[in-house]
């Protein structure tokens, strides 16, 4: 069952979106199928996480995340349906506790799925866009200076990022958790130690800002290959402005300077993750010329699945 689906999936995945890399094999897991009106039948493959206290994807994950991995070929919303009607008995079979998400990745612009997750109590709470446009920058702010971060702005930038997680937790997925900061600590160290790059903003002398970023190669076998085409990628990790500072134009200075290392030439475009819940980002990030590919649906707590 599972080659034809995913051919067909594939052919899908192509005619609403051509930026959409072709579907892969899932992850081993729980099988789930289901049978159709028409005769026919989809499936799924059913995984589930359990992420270490301390880890870094716990900043913007539960702790424990259960995961559908669709095959629903051609059939969209119908597939779909059929296969989130199933889930909830293994959920309660499970009984997660509160710090617990059921996901699902699914194409953003298979508005056919939409209304399925939606009856099932799934929300947005995350989407992955994409920009393809190499142009080069048009706006920045003169009297503010960004510079490639060091380790002596290490303070700097974990406030910063701090930032960004306290206020994506009242927007988005984020979690505020305890020894945060110090995750923080660890992982922007780490980032600057290998070398990856990552832009402090300053005016007046003051930091007002980061932003975050790295290059990815999508190809057989890697994460990235789920989510874009084959390529080399530009992936904005995370874009930080003090709250004093917000709507000032200091973000979209930090992307300037950030787009002409992320979006140099070679590469297929540059990719990140935003909040649709929030208030901002939606609008901030399509002026910056992307759009969405991949939303991700969560339902949190797991046991809240309908």
């Amino acid at each position: 069952m599972t080659g034809p689906l995913l051919r067909a999936q594939s052919a899908h995945f192509a005619e609403i979106d051509a930026l959409l890399p072709a579907a892969i094999e899932p992850p081993a897991g729980e099988v789930l199928t289901a049978a159709l009106p028409d005769g026919d039948r989809v499936a799924g493959m059913l995984t589930r996480t359990t992420l270490a206290p301390g880890s870094p994807q716990t900043l913007w994950s539960t702790a424990e995340v259960w995961e559908l991995h669709p095959l629903v070929g051609a059939h969209g919303g119908v597939g779909m349906r059929a296969l989130l009607d199933l889930w909830p008995a293994v959920i309660a079979r499970a009984a997660p506790g509160r710090d617990s998400a059921c996901v699902v990745n699914w194409p953003s612009r298979d508005i056919d799925a939409t209304a399925a997750f939606l009856s099932h109590g799934f929300v947005p709470l995350a989407v992955l866009a994409v920009r393809t446009d190499a142009s080069s920058p048009v706006a920045t702010r003169a009297d503010v200076r960004v510079r490639r971060a060091v380790g002596a702005d290490l303070d700097s930038l974990v406030g910063l990022a701090m930032a960004e997680v306290e206020y994506s937790s009242r927007v988005g997925g984020a979690i505020v958790r305890a020894g945060a900061a110090t995750i923080k600590r660890d992982t922007l160290r780490r980032h600057l130690a290998q070398g990856d790059p990552v832009w402090i903003a300053e005016r007046e002398g003051v930091a007002v800002g980061h932003v975050e970023g790295w290059h990815t190669t999508s190809a057989a076998g890697t994460w990235a290959e789920t989510r874009v085409r084959h390529g080399r990628w530009g992936y904005v990790n995370c874009l930080s402005v003090t709250p004093s500072a917000r709507g000032t134009g200091i973000g979209r200075t930090l992307m300037d300077v950030a787009h002409r290392t992320l979006l140099d030439r070679g590469a297929a475009g540059a990719f990140l993750y935003y909040n649709p819940p929030n208030p901002v980002s939606p609008v901030f990030w399509a002026r910056q010329g992307y759009r969405p590919l991949w939303t991700v649906w969560e339902v949190r707590p797991a046991r809240a699945l309908r």
